[in-house]
């Protein structure tokens, strides 16, 4: 349907409701998409950083063992040995926590679209019963002021070439003339 129908009906408002309603949708999940983005990278520097810091903190460990003359005991490789570990799962969690604030912002998108989705088809499920509900008030108005007593109007039969008064036998899709 469009035209004038729609418009008396409020139908057109309507859709042009839930048309910008998921417009607007689309473009939080857009700067969603955006934020998962940047927390990712955020994520990559905050790593890089770390192992960099990583390094600085294992080498002055060998240092103050070296300087204490510890650097062949076994007590020194241990010390070594948790020193990295720690280092690399503190770099590990920084990679999760970025990946999961991504993975939120992910999420958030998604859930935006589909609200988006949701409120344009609830817009045209309201425009059809707008238009429903336009019809039927005319189609009661017109039998309560008598438009359908007595002969019908002539509507032609389809291909004929008949039809309405000042149409010049024109054809519409609905194959009536």
């Amino acid at each position: 349907m469009g035209g004038v129908f729609e418009t008396l009906s409020g139908a057109k408002g309507l859709r042009a409701e839930g048309k910008s309603a998921q417009n607007i949708a689309n473009f939080n999940a857009a700067v969603a998409l955006q934020e998962a983005e940047a927390l990712r990278a955020k994520a990559g520097f905050a790593q890089k950083r770390q192992a960099k810091r990583g390094v600085q903190i294992k080498s002055a460990l060998t240092a103050k063992l070296g300087a204490a003359g510890g650097i062949g005991s076994l007590v020194a490789g241990d010390l070594a040995a948790e020193q990295a570990a720690e280092l690399e799962l503190e770099n590990l969690l920084i990679g999760f926590e970025g990946e999961i604030l991504a993975g939120r912002a992910e999420s958030q998108a998604e859930l935006d679209i589909l609200q988006g989705k949701i409120a344009k088809q609830r817009s045209k499920t309201a425009a059809r019963a707008a238009n429903i509900k336009f019809g039927t008030e005319i189609a009661t108005l017109a039998a309560a002021g008598g438009l359908f007593k007595g002969k019908p109007p002539n509507v032609g039969t389809p291909g004929t070439g008949g039809g309405l008064p000042g149409l010049g036998g024109k054809r519409f899709l609905t194959g009536f003339t």
